[in-house]
This record gives structure tokens, C-alpha cells and sequence, in this order.
């Protein structure tokens, strides 16, 4: 509540200054290169500078990529198959999967990255997240059977440990919020959906959050004979 949206909006801020002030500084730049941290380091001649930005780089790189980009997919991947994949795998996985992405690309184009990878990526996560939220705070009423959530019988088992409600009510989310953009790469513009795909957060998040509230109230999961209660 306090330490991620604060520092999220102190680092926003500072990229902003930091392009805005690069305009003024080194007005020969070319506009696609001024967000890049990489090329603005390389207009710096005092080697210590040099030094200390390409350590700062470093460590950024390092720490952003193991604690958000890796530790995540892992857990996700081994928690979903926990039989044949492990943690180490699944860090091997997503590992494959980075360099099978391509992010090179990605980063060529500031307006691609930006309005195709990023606004795409948040409806995404959008709808995942409107699942996740309306079914702890307004399903379970934030109430949470941690015991189960490790058991291969709990109230969590759903079917063969798959909530269909939850699967449903996300690819409905990713279809509204990704809809117009899939479309229009393959020639068909429907104008309305290009305009959810603008707000791609909102669209998945609110549309994934009503229908999975929906279909869990209007058919909520069977009742599971627990490990606990059969002991």
C-alpha cells in the first residue's frame, strides 16, 4: 500500500526527467534514443561516471531479472507440474522462453514495445489479476484455507485441481482486451475492439473479475472430502 505505488511513481518520475532533460543536454540525439539509459551513458567522456552507470546497469539488470523475471515463472511453472518440473527447471524454462521472445526486438521500437508489447502484456495481467481479486475478497470474503493449498484434496482440488470458472473467466478477459489487436494483424478492424485494446488493464481486469464472480456464484464448486477430514 505504501512502498510499491511510492516508489513506482519516484521511478516513473525519474525517467521522465532523466528523457526530458537529455532533449535539452544532447539536442543531436535521435528521439528513439533518448529513453534508452544505454545510449545516454554513452554520451558521458569522465570514465568514472562511466564506471559507476555501467555498475548501476549491472546490478539493475541482475536484480530486476532474478527477483521479478525468474524466481516468478519458476515458482509458476514447478507449482503447476510439480511432478516433472522443479524449481531449477522452470528457471530453465523461462529462461528459454526470454531468448525464444526475443526482447532485442522488442526494445528496437520504442513505439512497439510500448503500445504493442506493454499495453498487450497489461491486459494479460489484468485479467489474471481480476480473478485473483475477486475471488479472495469478494468470493472468500479474504478468507483462505492455507492447509489446502498444499493438498492434493481441499476445497482448492476443483477439477483435478483446475478451476474451469477461473480459466474461463480469464481467456474471456485476454479475448476482450486482446481482441481488436489480433484482428486488425490480420486485416479485420472492429473499431470497438480496438478501442478496449487502448484501455487493455481495465477491459481484462473488470471483465475477468465479474465473470469469474458470476460463474462462481451461479455455480459454485462441488463440495471435496478433504485429507484432513478423511483422517
Amino acid at each position: 500500500m505504501v512502498a510499491l505505488p511510492t516508489t513506482m511513481t519516484v521511478f516513473a518520475a525519474m525517467g521522465v526527467m532523466i528523457t526530458s532533460a537529455a532533449v535539452v543536454i544532447y539536442p543531436h540525439m535521435k528521439m528513439d534514443e533518448l529513453w534508452d539509459p544505454m545510449k545516454l551513458v554513452g554520451q558521458f567522456h569522465n570514465v568514472a561516471v562511466i564506471a559507476i552507470s555501467m555498475f548501476t546497469v549491472v546490478v539493475a539488470t541482475l536484480a530486476v531479472n532474478i527477483a521479478a523475471n525468474v524466481v516468478s515463472p519458476a515458482n509458476d511453472f514447478a507449482n503447476a507440474f510439480p511432478k516433472w518440473i522443479s524449481f531449477r527447471t522452470g528457471g530453465l524454462i523461462t529462461g528459454i522462453i526470454g531468448i525464444l521472445m526475443r526482447p532485442w526486438r522488442l526494445l528496437a521500437d520504442p513505439s512497439g514495445y510500448i503500445f504493442a508489447w506493454l499495453v498487450g502484456y497489461s491486459g494479460g495481467l489484468g485479467s489474471i489479476a481480476g480473478v485473483l481479486i475477486a475471488d479472495y475478497w469478494l468470493v472468500r470474503n479474504k478468507r483462505l484455507e492455507l492447509p489446502d493449498l498444499y493438498r492434493t484434496k481441499g476445497i482448492y482440488t476443483y477439477s483435478s485441481g483446475w478451476n474451469w470458472r477461473a480459466v474461463v473467466a480469464t481467456l474471456l478477459g485476454c479475448a476482450l482486451a486482446w481482441g481488436g489487436k489480433i484482428l486488425a494483424w490480420f486485416g479485420i478492424t472492429v473499431p470497438w475492439l480496438l478501442d478496449l485494446y487502448a484501455y487493455a488493464w481495465f477491459v481484462g481486469f473488470g471483465v475477468a473479475a465479474i465473470t469469474h464472480l458470476v460463474l462462481m456464484k451461479a455455480f459454485p464448486p462441488s463440495p471435496v472430502i478433504t485429507e484432513a477430514e478423511e483422517a
